[in-house]
């Protein structure tokens, strides 16, 4: 943190208790709202939902290679598997907004075309793996789906779109190459892939709550899903111990110390402010008044699927940090199809990140992103509140 950044995050600090008129009930009700939000946040969703999560970022970021994501931009590749590869690398790279914007720029600059850089820009922190397991786990599976396959169709669709229009532009760039990029290969192509599905069936299992029913396959699945997840978990440890070395390990322990570092006191600041201004899920006692929310993004109307978006679009959100503001929201009577609406627009668009977007593309190409990005978030968030009810 620079160090004016430093002297207005201690300015704010000193406004806010110098400002803030604790000793006011709404004020008191809202404080111990924010604390009691955090708990069940602790509770609920962190040490079987989240800690696995970080988890499988660790191992994606250590053991799947970037370089191999990122050599299928190259002007050799095929434009369906540049378009693909660009639309899942979000779940590959498992990175947030602030990450992806320098490998956009590095992209771009050494001349991958614009459709693919742009998919590629879009999925980034759209589809970040732990974002779409806490969307899943705390706003429900619908909308954890929804964000996971609306993500990488926005990706394909903006990037053929933003193509299209600049394609002849873009064709006097020289297209980008990245070689032959030979890696050593320590484990075959299986092992990697049942280590992976491992460390997803534990998180799975460990993270299923209770379903409301007691009949049917999830309860019987619900009832037996602690020796389940024990026994993913020994199997786990075989692998470990037959198929990595020492090394690999201490940097799987590092990089996911180092995602624990970077996301959880965001995330709980998050938490914190969400049940602050809007109050636990099912509760008033926020500051802001639950009334002035249901009037602006309530229901499923196209106009507040247009407001989620157009506020998305320009909102700072810290990797995760949407997941609590959005529960929030929808606690205070926000509808489903602005808050997937907000989901999208949000993660993939802020002003900070749009002035670094136009510095690498210009202003008319930055402008058709954002009104892209607006627009079928939009489109997506009243169909999908259509669908949900």
């Amino acid at each position: 943190m620079k160090e004016w950044q430093k002297l207005l995050l201690y300015l704010g600090v000193f406004l806010a208790a110098y400002l803030i008129p604790f000793g006011h009930p709404m004020v008191e009700v809202a404080i111990l709202e924010s604390f009691k939000m955090v708990g069940e946040y602790a509770r609920e969703h962190v040490l079987f939902c989240l800690i696995p999560a970080l988890f499988i970022a660790g191992a994606i970021a250590i053991f799947v290679s970037q370089n191999a994501v990122l050599k299928y931009f190259g002007s050799g590749a095929k434009k369906w598997i540049s378009y693909s590869v660009a639309s899942v690398s979000g779940t590959v790279l498992a990175v947030c907004s602030c990450t992806i914007l320098p490998l956009f720029a590095g992209l771009y600059s050494r001349g991958a075309g614009i459709g693919p850089a742009i998919a590629f820009l879009y999925s980034g922190p759209a589809i970040n793996v732990m974002a779409i397991i806490l969307t899943a786990r705390v706003l429900g599976w619908e909308l954890g789906m929804a964000r996971a396959i609306s993500a990488i169709v926005f990706a394909i669709v903006i990037g053929l779109i933003m193509s299209i229009i600049y394609g002849k532009e873009d064709a006097q760039r020289e297209g980008i190459h990245f070689g032959d990029l030979e890696e050593e290969v320590r484990r075959t192509g299986r092992q990697n892939l049942l280590y992976f599905a491992t460390l997803v069936f534990i998180l799975i299992f460990a993270a299923s709550s209770k379903p409301e029913s007691t009949e049917g396959f999830w309860y019987l699945v619900y009832q037996i899903h602690w020796p389940i997840t024990f026994i993913l978990l020994a199997i786990l440890a075989y692998m470990l111990i037959k198929w990595f070395n020492r090394d690999e390990l201490r940097q799987w322990v590092e990089s996911t110390w180092d995602f624990a570092q970077q996301i959880l006191p965001l995330l709980f600041a998050g938490v914190l402010l969400a049940g602050f201004l809007m109050g636990r899920p099912g509760t008033d006692g926020g500051i802001i008044p639950a009334a002035w929310i249901s009037s602006l993004v309530g229901g499923n109307s196209l106009s507040a699927n247009f407001i989620a978006s157009f506020i998305g679009a320009f909102m700072y959100f810290a990797t995760l940090t949407e997941v609590p503001i959005i529960q929030g929201l929808m606690g205070a009577g926000m509808g489903k199809g602005p808050a997937l609406a907000l989901l999208l627009s949000g993660p993939a668009l802020s002003l900070p990140s749009t002035l670094v977007i136009r510095s690498v593309l210009g202003t008319k190409k930055t402008i058709t992103y954002i009104f892209l990005v607006i627009i079928m978030s939009t489109i997506s968030g009243v169909i999908f509140g259509s669908i949900v009810g």
